[in-house]
């Protein structure tokens, strides 16, 4: 029999947005289930090093932040939205501090211990050492599992969101309109297919990154809500704007490990392989330029001297300093065999953050009502062609407290607006039907699939791209995309198949997406078109398009 489940709101994702929006809901007195695919801090906001940017300094500013935040967007960003999620930052930060995070102070000063990062004009950067992120998602998990009426499910990925037209007999104030309901939920660790019911649902599943070969993400950044999103109807925009972080460690153990912006913004340097400096070539802002030029930078040197790696230094700082700062780099450094206090670091651009996302206004609301979404899911104007360092985790703390007030309100409203009134004839969510497959004795399909699909994105739709590149891509994506449709027709889902599904949506959408540019602007770099065109605009997909690639809608955000 299939497990059903009902709360107030559904949270599918357990980051910073996530669990922030959980906190906010649940004390305000409404029952909420949050939903992870491994453990509750297996997503990306743990691995976050740098920090959060936010003007408290006195000869800083929101003003300053928000152009900084325009410049590095390269004409993209919704300046109504990067100036809500600016002016609010302070607030945030406030409750991070009161959730218990305990932010870097200056030791002589009772001031806090600010970073500068690629982009910033200020230091502006709030930090705990080297790993911020693991600082509030430890603090977000702590008081998570405080809340009574909050559950936490782990191991648990979501399939696909479920919406008033699969449910016959439910009607919205007697009409037919659209209305998500819910989520079918796989349950990864006993097997099966459960119902998660609730009156509203948030995606916070974070970014898409996995789709290439080299990523700073956790194995779990496989575009889950954005691919979700899109199936039940949801429009997405800026999909080609992948952000890949210039540094990242080159090791064969290393795995995905980042080297973060900070140690740039505290003096470090990029070399050659000789031991020269390059970036003067290519910004006078030198190694602070905006991630996408140092990345392309990077690239570019690697591709011109036919090398594996690039160098980042900071070993002429005091060695005090070095360990003060960085101490979980300076350690995982070791444990490789590099010394960072008294050798260079071997680096290379990864792909980092999903700039774009699922279309929302200004209070995380989707296309489709009931429906969320908040975090790197999300595109909510702040990043426009680039994103600013260091303002992901800030978005994702004003998110959550918007939609937090935002369903609050719907929730506590005695007569609610007609597409949040839900009048239910009978129990009649149909349950996961398993009759007509099988298990599947071809997983090798799955890790063929899963490989051939990160390595053609990196090589087609990595850091500098053309339309021939682009085209070679879309050509493999439909076929794997047909192979995985049928694998998932005929047998039993888990969650590599899930996570494949997903993924290969998400890279139909960034080609397609980069393939209706027809210029280079911030992430998106194509030999074809070096240069910009004037007006800028978003790149926006609809579902209910029968060629998205028609669909070039020539307007800001509606």
């Amino acid at each position: 029999m299939t497990r059903h489940h009902n709360h107030d709101v559904l949270i599918i994702g357990s980051g910073a947005a996530g669990l922030a929006a959980a906190l906010h809901i649940a004390d305000r007195g409404h029952s909420v289930a949050v939903l992870s695919k491994n453990a509750i801090n297996s997503g990306s906001t743990q691995f976050a090093q740098g920090g959060i940017a936010a003007a408290v300094e006195q000869t800083d500013s929101k003003a300053n932040h928000i152009r900084d935040t325009l410049v590095a967007g390269a004409g993209l960003c919704d300046v109504d939205a990067v100036s809500n999620i600016i002016n609010r930052s302070s607030e945030v930060i406030e409750q991070l501090i009161a959730w218990g995070v305990n932010f870097d102070k200056n030791p002589s000063l009772d001031d806090y211990h600010l970073t500068k990062e690629g982009g910033h004009s200020f230091r502006r950067v709030l930090h705990v050492a080297d790993s911020t992120g693991n600082a509030v998602s430890a603090a977000l998990e702590r008081n998570a599992s405080q809340r009574k009426n909050l559950e936490l499910f782990t191991h648990h990925v979501a399939i696909d969101l479920i919406s008033r037209p699969q449910i016959p007999g439910m009607t919205i104030d007697g009409n037919n309109a659209r209305h998500c309901i819910g989520a079918y939920v796989y349950d990864i660790r006993q097997g099966g297919v459960e119902i998660f019911e609730a009156r509203h649902i948030i995606l916070a599943t974070g970014g898409a990154s996995k789709v290439y070969l080299y990523t700073s993400n956790p194995d779990g950044s496989t575009g889950d809500g954005i691919a979700m999103a899109w199936r039940a109807g949801c429009r997405v925009s800026n999909m080609e704007f992948n952000q890949f972080h210039p540094t990242c460690l080159y090791h064969p153990h290393a795995k995905s490990f980042l080297i973060s912006e900070a140690v740039r913004g505290e003096g470090g340097i990029l070399l050659l392989p000789d031991g020269t400096r390059f970036m003067q070539k290519f910004d006078n802002r030198l190694e602070l330029a905006p991630r996408d030029i140092v990345a392309r930078a990077i690239d570019h040197e690697m591709k011109r001297l036919g090398v594996d790696c690039l160098y980042l230094d900071i070993s002429h700082k005091p060695a005090a300093q070095i360990e003060n700062h960085f101490p979980t780099i300076k350690s995982r450094c070791l444990e490789l065999g590099i010394d960072i206090t008294k050798e260079p670091m071997p680096v290379v651009p990864a792909a980092h953050y999903t700039c774009g996302g699922v279309i929302v206004d200004q209070n995380g609301l989707t296309d489709l009502p009931g429906l969320y979404a908040i975090g790197e899911t999300s595109s909510t104007g702040l990043h426009g062609a680039n994103r600013l360092a260091s303002n992901s985790i800030l978005e994702c703390l004003v998110y959550a407290k918007l939609v937090s007030e935002t369903i609050d309100t719907q929730l506590n409203q005695t007569t609610q607006p007609e597409h949040h009134l839900v009048k239910r004839e009978a129990k009649t969510i149909a349950a996961w039907d398993e009759s007509r497959v099988t298990d599947s004795d071809e997983d090798v399909v799955l890790s063929h699939n899963w490989d051939e699909l990160r390595r053609f994105m990196w090589d087609y739709v990595g850091i500098v791209r053309t339309d021939k590149r682009l085209e070679r891509a879309m050509h493999r994506i439909l076929l794997l995309k047909q192979e995985v449709h049928d694998y998932y027709s005929n047998y039993k889902v888990g969650n590599d198949l899930i996570e494949l599904r997903n993924l290969i949506q998400v890279a139909e959408l960034i080609v397609k997406s980069a393939r209706m540019r027809k210029e280079s602007r911030g992430l998106h770099f194509t030999r074809d078109y070096p240069n910009k065109i004037d007006p800028p605009v978003d790149s926006i997909l609809t579902p209910a398009s029968k060629d998205p690639l028609d669909v070039f809608i020539r307007q800001r955000r509606a």
